[in-house]
């Protein structure tokens, strides 16, 4: 009896795995349709994207400023063991825009951002606001999900440069607390030591990370359940979903771009 329940609960999970798997996918087949067709929510947009690098804006520079401060800290000993620590300045900064960098600030715009999205339209929904948009005539997918994916895939890329920039003042900063390294020098031996190669895949995958941070949450948010206990559901899982996939996202990079790169 007990192994039956169990192969029961176990078809019923793996049916609602397919069942949200196919309905994200349908989720991402309108956001390209809608897209691409006019009219434009420019205006719209332009908000959001305000409202994403805002919102993001002093917990990203705070973040980047300690993760490239502690990575310093934490590498020297390491590689003073190995005679090692003038390699110091180009390993901290390749692993900041490489993986630190992008991963560290995908993951707080998830909880930043994706929360706030999955919880804002989880509460129109709640309050029937998007019923109320669809009477009045104008397309809520268009003015509330094409918008705020667009504008994360835009900014999230920005805010990691943003990032990556205050990391290496953070990994500057490490440097000279139990040393003497100019400022010149540092950052001539971080720049000798990065290449194309490290920037640009790096680069690229930001703007995925970007688009499904927008697009889980707006999903999450879009399709909750009514109710008030539908928008903390909502944010929470998009907060979860989003992460997870920012991993799987890297973890696919990174192997594409050693197969292509290296």
């Amino acid at each position: 009896m007990a192994v039956l329940e169990k192969k029961e609960e176990s078809f019923k999970s793996l049916k609602a795995f397919f069942t949200e798997v196919s309905s994200l996918t349908m989720f991402t087949g309108r956001f390209f349709k809608e897209s691409v067709q006019p009219p434009f929510e420019f205006k719209e947009l332009m908000r959001q994207a305000y409202l994403v690098g805002n919102k993001s804006f002093y917990l990203v520079a705070i973040t980047g400023f300690i993760m490239g401060l502690v990575l310093t800290i934490q590498s020297a000993p390491t590689l003073a063991q190995f005679g090692a620590e003038s390699w110091l300045p180009a390993m901290v900064g390749i692993s900041i825009i490489r993986e630190i960098g992008p991963v560290i600030t995908a993951l707080i715009c998830a909880g930043k951002v994706g929360s706030g999205i999955g919880a804002e339209l989880a509460s129109m929904k709640v309050t029937e606001q998007i019923d109320a948009m669809e009477v009045s005539g104008t397309n809520p997918f268009k003015y509330l999900v094409v918008t705020r994916v667009v504008a994360t895939t835009i900014m999230i890329p920005i805010l990691v440069i943003f990032a990556d920039v205050i990391a290496l003042g953070g990994a500057y900063v490490g440097v000279n607390i139990s040393g003497d390294v100019s400022f010149t020098l540092f950052f001539s031996q971080v720049i000798n030591a990065i290449e194309f190669s490290d920037i640009f895949p790096a680069i690229i995958k930001t703007f995925f990370f970007g688009f499904i941070i927008g697009l889980v949450a707006c999903y999450k948010g879009y399709n909750s359940n009514k109710g008030t206990e539908g928008v903390g559901a909502a944010a929470n899982s998009a907060v979860v979903l989003a992460s997870l996939l920012v991993f799987v996202i890297d973890m696919i990079a990174v192997q594409f771009t050693n197969l292509l790169v290296y």
